[in-house]
């Protein structure tokens, strides 16, 4: 099931505007493409942003103790 669409202004220049014509690109799936690739790099951000403490806690931990199984199985 295609969601609602909705017509919007944008800007783009002439040339590159004739070249994508011309390369018959869908310029409106394209953005939405480009645009839900770059909200999903921003939300990926985001959480790396929000979860920086716990991550490096994390690292240091694993950095002092190791994994859980380091060691027992060479014994």
């Amino acid at each position: 099931m295609q969601s609602a669409k909705r017509a919007v202004n944008l800007s783009v220049s002439p040339e590159l505007l004739d070249a994508g014509r011309t390369a018959r690109i869908n310029l409106s799936a394209l953005l939405e493409r480009a645009l839900t690739e770059e909200l999903a790099h921003l939300r990926r951000l985001q959480w790396r942003e929000g979860n920086a403490r716990a991550i490096d806690a994390y690292n240091r931990h694993f950095e002092r103790y190791g994994t859980c199984f380091e060691g027992s199985w060479s014994h």
